[in-house]
């Protein structure tokens, strides 16, 4: 298998059966990632689940088909991640604290919000020993929201919003006690994090960077959370000038990591993740291991390979 290519799912067709428990993604530009990683677990742990990226033009109907088909969870991406909120029924507390939604867990009708991009975003700079530095979060967006909290709960004191929304840049960074400017001006931050779509495969700034080169030039570490492609530009831009990266493929590996134990009960081990190709973050043995566990309850585990979820 060449590097960096994500393995097929394992699950074959013949498999699903009525009981099979569906998970879906909601996303504005639908991707692979989270579909491999989803369908590879299910099928090597023997779990009888199938998750299936999709996106939709109504939001509000998509999430009563989660309630009404009995869909057992899904992964709320750009640009709905705030337009569900009056949708479910229960806010998490991470969700609750930044008003934005990743994963909605259906319980027998009931839908309860979490944020698992706020989970793995907290202990990313740790992992790359990346000390609090001054440091510029680009948007104001649900991602935006979650970034900057996780960094103010990881101990950045020195915060500053920048985004072009005079509204929603303002409002986030009184939130989170920061700073906003609409540009970047004249600020170096030590660190740059990319919340924004600048730099995603197929938008319209797929080859651009979000801020001008010598902001980049002159900081310490950059944090892109577009997953898709890995190396965007930004990243490009940051290894050749060898600065402290952390991608959003990495990003995307732990939060969906912390979606997998909340649909299915089951937390696999660290060595099961780490056999995903085309995932670095995994194969790389970084820091979703050490993620809080989720109460719950096993659920269709057909296999001694799979561990509860308190075992990691």
């Amino acid at each position: 298998m060449a590097t960096g290519t994500a393995p097929a799912s394992p699950t074959p067709l013949a498999g699903i059966s009525k009981d099979t428990r569906l998970c879906v993604s909601l996303s504005g530009r639908p991707g692979d990632l989270g579909t491999r990683f989803h369908n590879h677990l299910h099928a090597t742990l023997g779990l009888d689940h199938v998750y299936k990226a999709m996106t939709t033009t109504d939001i509000a109907a998509a999430v009563a088909g989660i309630r009404a088909l009995g869909i057992r969870g899904a992964g709320i991406s750009m640009p709905f991640k705030e337009d569900v909120i009056p949708l479910v029924d229960e806010l998490d507390a991470s969700t609750a604290a930044i008003d934005s939604v990743n994963t909605i867990v259906n319980t027998d009708g009931h839908l309860t919000a979490h944020h698992t991009d706020y989970l793995a975003v907290a202990g990313l700079p740790a992992s790359h020993g990346i000390a609090p530095v001054p440091a510029v979060v680009l948007g104001s967006g649900g991602m935006a929201k979650a970034c900057v909290a996780a960094l103010r709960t990881s101990g950045f004191g020195d915060l500053t919003v920048v985004a072009r929304n005079d509204v929603a840049g303002p409002a986030l960074a009184r939130a989170y006690d920061a700073r906003w400017q609409a540009a970047t001006g004249a600020l170096r931050p030590g660190l740059v994090v990319n919340a924004t779509p600048v730099g995603m495969a197929g938008g319209p700034g797929a080859e651009e960077l979000p801020v001008p080169e010598e902001v980049v030039r002159a900081a310490a570490a950059v944090l892109d959370v577009v997953a898709v492609p890995e190396r965007t530009p930004l990243v490009r831009l940051a290894r050749s000038l060898g600065l402290q990266v952390v991608t959003g493929t990495e990003v995307a590996a732990l939060q969906a990591a912390e979606q997998f134990v909340l649909h299915t009960g089951v937390r696999p081990t660290p060595s099961r993740c780490a056999r995903l190709r085309g995932l670095p973050s995994l194969r790389e043995g970084r820091a979703w291991f050490t993620l809080s566990p989720h109460p719950g309850r096993r659920r269709g585990c057909r296999s001694s390979r799979c561990e509860a979820r308190d075992r990691y």
